[in-house]
């Protein structure tokens, strides 16, 4: 009889817990979501290789420096609005669902970047000419900041348990190819244009190009449908509100609870400790990113004065060797866990920047291939494994929320102000290797947050049942899940008959 009610305490899956993953939703899921993060980050790598060309159109021509240093700051403002767009479409995607806010955050992007391709120049109109790009940019933070957290949330609630941190990484794929396209557009258009043109006009084509991108990556995102997960979250919730309409009662200190306000108090005040580690993981993988990707050809063409089309040759190269081994470190997580990745990259990182710096300040072509390769390879180890960690570290209900919040504020503070502050630190210190120490101190933070990081490859998210590809799988999970609730129920009444002794059985014995 009590062992009976032990085994009860926590009841064996049935075929019903378990979550069969439907391979062609699954598919447009990942698609849809990898197209919307593609066109972000055409626009940050268009806007990374074009730096120097947008100081000189929308800013003063008083001081070179001053120009990029300008320019910079608009691309940080942009991210000092993203906190506010993740506050407002993260709860609102744990409230109305993933879909509709990942559609509106693809329509606002699609405008603010294509408005970037029609502004006039400082020498038109001025003064209002950085604060329209300034518009501009403020717009596309604000969509950006409900478009990664909810893409990531989508694509994890869309992922089989053992293969999330795989089809995870296609999102960020989507990034790097992005990227790898704007900055390509930009480094042939400067090379057949020349200086002279870009300035006139050619600067303008790539964000223009951002239009249609838009337009078939909001339709690709209509088509999706709701994830697995917030159906039954939602399910539960509309359940659990009919009993209580059925029975006359309404409990105030829930309906707070499911209020927006009610769950970003639950956020800070029951998550804070996954907060935190969501913010040193972000901090880590974005300070290497945006290193790497917008302030890296800004360095080697303004600090070390390398020709620009060699600089934007060796960043778009290595982006390239990052988006072709990007899924191959997210199958490496999935078998070998997301733990061991975090390490290994903060470890390398705090070893391997200044070497590498010092390798691409060297000047020619092959020692700076070499430095910019072994940032590449470190940026692929976060970029790879971060899609799955992320949102497994939040239940479904508060999932989209708290990873927006917790993404945002740590971009906003760290990673988007990357290339302005170590442009600023070497303008100021006249020290060449500022950005190498800068990475070593994201290397640090990465590598605490990373010691108190849960391993969560293979297991199903916080709130949810197992997801599975097959209904073979479905079935050994439910045996499983069988044979470990009877070995719970053994140990505990055997302790209960025999208080002193101690259990000591293999797993085998159980059956």
């Amino acid at each position: 009889m009590i062992r009976t009610l032990l085994r009860r305490r926590k009841e064996p899956l049935s075929l019903e817990d378990v979550t069969v993953v439907d391979k062609p939703r699954m598919r447009r899921a990942v698609a849809a979501t990898a197209v919307g993060n593609m066109m972000e980050w055409f626009d940050f790598g268009v806007y990374a290789y074009v730096a120097v060309t947008l100081g000189k159109v929308f800013f003063p021509a008083d001081n070179p420096a001053t120009q990029v240093v300008s320019t910079f700051a608009t691309f940080a403002v942009a991210f000092l609005v993203r906190p506010l767009g993740g506050l407002v479409f993260g709860p609102l995607g744990d409230r109305i669902g993933r879909r509709r806010v990942l559609s509106t955050t693809m329509i606002m992007m699609a405008v603010g970047t294509f408005a970037v391709g029609v502004l006039p120049g400082y020498d038109a109109v001025g003064f209002a000419a950085p604060l329209l790009l300034l518009s501009c940019r403020v717009v596309q933070g604000f969509s950006t900041g409900g478009e990664y957290a909810g893409a990531t949330t989508y694509i994890a609630e869309f992922a089989p348990d053992q293969r999330r941190g795989f089809l995870g990484s296609w999102l960020d794929f989507g990034t790097f190819v992005g990227y790898s396209m704007g900055s390509g557009v930009v480094t042939v258009l400067t090379a057949v244009l020349g200086g002279d043109g870009m300035v006139a006009w050619g600067w303008r084509v790539p964000f223009l190009v951002a239009g249609p991108l838009g337009l078939i990556g909001l339709y690709m995102r209509l088509r999706l449908e709701e994830t697995p997960a917030f159906q039954l979250e939602a399910e539960r919730a509309a359940e659990a509100a009919e009993e209580a309409a059925a029975r006359g009662d309404t409990d105030p200190v829930e309906e707070a609870r499911q209020s927006g306000r009610g769950r970003l108090k639950e956020i800070f005040t029951r998550h804070w400790q996954a907060v935190l580690i969501c913010m040193g993981l972000v901090l880590l993988y974005n300070v290497t990113n945006y290193m790497v990707t917008s302030y890296l050809p800004t360095y080697m063409t303004s600090t070390l004065s390398q020709r620009a089309t060699v600089a934007q040759m060796l960043v778009l190269g290595t982006m390239i060797v990052v988006a072709l081994t990007i899924t191959v470190v997210g199958r490496s997580s999935d078998r070998w866990g997301r733990r061991p990745m975090f390490m290994a990259g903060s470890v390398g990182l705090i070893v391997l920047a200044a070497p590498a710096f010092l390798l691409i300040r060297e000047g020619g072509i092959l020692l700076p291939a070499i430095g910019c390769l072994v940032l590449g390879l470190l940026l692929v180890i976060f970029a790879g494994t971060s899609a799955a960690t992320l949102p497994a570290l939040f239940p479904t209900r508060l999932r989209y929320g708290a990873l927006s919040i917790s993404f945002n504020i740590s971009v906003s503070l760290f990673g988007g102000t990357t290339p302005l502050v170590a442009s600023w630190l070497v303008a100021t210190t006249h020290n060449t290797l500022v950005p190498a120490y800068y990475l070593m101190a994201a290397g640090v933070v990465g590598l605490v947050a990373t010691f108190f990081l849960y391993e969560t490859a293979g297991k199903p998210l916080r709130g949810s049942g197992p997801m599975v590809e097959t209904e073979e799988e479905a079935r050994t999970a439910v045996a499983e899940s069988r044979t470990e609730a009877g070995r719970r129920a053994r140990d505990v009444w055997l302790r209960l008959r025999h208080p002193r002794a101690q259990v000591h059985r293999d797993d085998e014995e159980c059956d």
